[in-house]
């Protein structure tokens, strides 16, 4: 058993605004959570903020985009033009390269 000097602080960050499972979108805790924090023990705090670090991590882990599984499309997008709501592709040109400008004026 650890010695506790300090009370556990609430993970709360001031975005108080609720997802469809009713979880804070700023510090992740239930709504039972967020109205029962102060008679929680510290105990039963460290418990809250696991279980926030893990609701937050399912939730990064949701909105990552899913990799391609179909390879015909990933052939058929080669030919295709980007989108410009992709990312830019990060094309690089090495310093090697001898380009001739000899023909070019300003």
């Amino acid at each position: 058993m650890q010695l506790e000097f300090f009370d556990v602080p609430s993970p709360c960050v001031g975005i108080c605004q609720s997802d469809e499972k009713g979880h804070c979108l700023g510090c992740m805790r239930s709504r039972g959570e967020r109205l029962d924090w102060k008679t929680f023990n510290n105990d039963e705090k460290q418990k809250v903020i696991k279980r926030c670090i893990q609701r937050k991590k399912r939730k990064k882990n949701q909105h990552k985009p899913k990799e391609k599984q179909s390879v015909a499309i990933q052939e058929s997008e080669v030919d295709m033009q980007p989108s410009l709501l992709d990312p830019p592709s990060k094309t690089q040109t090495s310093p090697d390269t001898d380009l001739d400008f000899s023909e070019f004026e300003l």
